[in-house]
């Protein structure tokens, strides 16, 4: 929404009830382009009716006073039991029918029908499945309970993250290694809402063809995190490594951009290109506040001015233990603790899935040292001390840049 990383827009976490005060967002420089905007779907936003330049809102919220009319439902989305962050599974208890992303891809064609065709839209499409509760409808659950899934990724490094767990795991655990068949469960159900998914998305495209705008516009397909569902004994998301950190990111392009439509793109990119991307296919000014670049010259071929390596953050979420800095360039990983000071190091092209951890490997101590002296330039211009600019210095992260140290957000503990 901002165009910028965690760092510059405040929050290197999360946290709720921080406002969200930007005078400068994508969606309220394409509505000044002379776009139509409108967000359908979840935003985190706060206050939560906050615009932030959208000319119109239609929330999540609004699936549950939508669903409380419906003949025979006397109940709320969840019902089924499942907590919102937990590593239980099990069939949704509403038909596919009454599912809110099936109602928001409902209300987006009724925009779609709706809207004021002398203007181009922007539209922020944006579903809360697959995060959990993992309650896909039942249709697409029996697709995948029975068929078997691929077994979770961990490393010999991880083993601590079961041996350590407090036993009987809460099911909001953060780090554990459960029974194989509810893993097997869970990561079903994973798959299942993803298909659950892919049919919705579908629909809304039959739906924009049916409308003559498919081809058209300009669609991107991404996510703000992905789940470990086990991998290396962890769950949740906010970890560096891949099946938190990497998310989708497809694009489908419109027919008046002249680009290879079939490429896989290697450069690294993240969310803060996405409000320059989306500006520059406008053909809208970038503001000065954006720190990220228009990814249209990377589909032409155009690499030689993109960033080397990519920077992630995430401060203490549910337990110092995770609370990390990471930088990749695709090829390799570092990933450096900035409250205990562990350092971690994966050769991405030989070891994908990071189940070989390298930095007390002699042989790549000069890699290492590279990607440690990045690390160390990369945090000395802040102003939490985490680098001197001659060495990393582990301390306290607070969720809000400029904030309490010791306001780190760890709820969801679990036992």
């Amino acid at each position: 929404m901002t165009g910028q990383t965690p760092y510059t827009q405040g929050v290197v976490g999360y946290k709720d009830g921080v406002p969200w005060d930007y005078d400068v967002t994508m969606a309220g420089e394409l509505t000044k382009a002379g776009y139509q905007t409108i967000n359908i779907g979840k935003t985190h936003f706060n206050p939560p009716r906050k615009h932030l330049g959208f000319e119109q809102l239609i929330l999540s919220g609004e699936h549950n006073e939508w669903l409380a009319k419906q003949p025979g439902i006397d109940v709320n989305k969840m019902a089924h039991g499942v907590p919102g962050n937990s590593w239980m599974a099990r069939p949704n208890h509403l038909p596919e029918t009454l599912m809110e992303e099936t109602w928001l891809v409902s209300r987006a064609f009724d925009f779609l029908k709706k809207r004021d065709p002398t203007r181009p839209f922007f539209l922020c499409l944006s579903f809360n499945g697959p995060h959990p509760p993992l309650c896909p409808p039942r249709v697409y659950y029996d697709q995948f309970i029975d068929r078997e899934m691929p077994a979770p990724a961990v490393g010999e490094w991880s083993q601590r993250h079961a041996e350590e767990a407090g036993y009987p795991l809460d099911v909001d655990s953060w780090r554990g290694k459960i029974p194989d068949h509810l893993n097997q469960r869970v990561r079903a159900a994973y798959f299942a809402f993803l298909a659950y998914l892919d049919a919705q998305v579908g629909r809304f495209f039959h739906m924009m063809r049916q409308q003559g705008v498919l081809d058209d516009t300009f669609i991107l397909f991404t996510s703000d995190h992905g789940e470990m569902l086990g991998d290396h004994n962890l769950w949740r998301k906010t970890y560096g490594y891949e099946a938190s950190a990497r998310v989708p990111f497809v694009m489908r392009f419109n027919r008046q951009l002249e680009v290879n439509q079939n490429q896989v793109v290697d450069s690294v990119v993240g969310w803060e290109d996405i409000m320059p991307t989306f500006l520059d296919l406008a053909d809208a000014p970038i503001p000065d506040t954006v720190e990220g670049k228009s990814m249209l010259p990377l589909l032409r071929g155009e690499t030689e001015n993109w960033r080397e390596y990519y920077h992630g953050e995430h401060s203490p979420c549910y337990h110092p233990e995770n609370a990390n800095q990471y930088l990749t360039d695709g090829k390799w990983k570092y990933i450096w603790n900035p409250i205990t000071g562990e350092e971690q190091l994966f050769n991405m092209t030989n070891d994908p899935l990071e189940c070989i951890e390298l930095s007390e490997n002699a042989g790549h101590r000069e890699t290492l040292e590279l990607w440690r002296g990045r690390m160390v330039q990369e945090l000395a211009p802040r102003n939490e001390g985490l680098s001197d600019g001659k060495k990393l210095i582990p301390g306290a992260v607070p969720v809000v840049v400029g904030g309490d140290p010791n306001d780190m957000h760890l709820g969801y503990l679990g036992t």
